[in-house]
């Protein structure tokens, strides 16, 4: 036979059966609990990965972007630099030029000198259309208006025939290698007809 539980064990029990069961109970929410946060930070997470995705996806049409305006830069500056490439040897051979030009212009003076002044003709044209091929303008502004961004005034003298703050006379040709003024023509300016000064 079993002995008799007195009141107070009976009351231990209870109260560790009770203890058990709300044991039981809190670890069967906890459980409920965790996949309702999974849930929810599925649900956070699957909200967040469009906006992320939108992100990256503006991050790299903005990197290609910039790729592109770099490589266009590149190829502008690259091309600049190539036809500026031989800017001094050009401006080196102005002289070289404008002595020729001198002698032709004495040597032609002089009727024994005829057949030299041909040849060396062909060869100060060819110079030009070679220099010409890479950039080079000449600036003759013969009668234009005088232009202080690409004419040097040297001097001022009345004129019947050219009209004031016109050009007489170029003394000196300029130029321009590709849009770039490398030197100013000088030039006689016009000052109007002697009424006029």
């Amino acid at each position: 036979m079993k002995p008799k539980k007195t009141e107070t064990e009976t009351e231990t029990e209870t109260e560790s059966e009770s203890e058990e069961s709300q044991k039981t109970e809190k670890a069967t929410q906890s459980e409920q609990a965790k996949p309702r946060s999974e849930e929810t930070g599925a649900a956070e997470s699957s909200e967040q990965q469009p906006a992320e995705a939108e992100d990256f996806r503006i991050r790299y049409l903005r990197s290609v972007a910039d790729l592109e305006n770099f490589r266009k830069r590149v190829a502008k500056e690259k091309a600049l630099i190539i036809k500026s490439a031989n800017a001094s040897l050009i401006e080196s051979l102005l002289p070289v030029i404008d002595t020729m030009k001198l002698g032709l212009e004495a040597a032609e003076k002089q009727a024994e000198a005829s057949d030299i002044v041909q040849g060396f003709n062909m060869v100060l044209d060819q110079l030009n259309r070679v220099l010409a091929e890479n950039g080079l303008e000449e600036i003759i502004p013969d009668g234009a208006i005088f232009d202080p961004n690409l004419h040097e005034s040297i001097a001022y003298q009345p004129s019947d025939t050219v009209p004031l703050d016109h050009v007489i006379q170029t003394v000196r040709t300029g130029y321009r290698l590709n849009e770039r003024l490398i030197r100013a023509a000088n030039v006689i300016v016009s000052s109007g007809t002697n009424s006029e000064a």
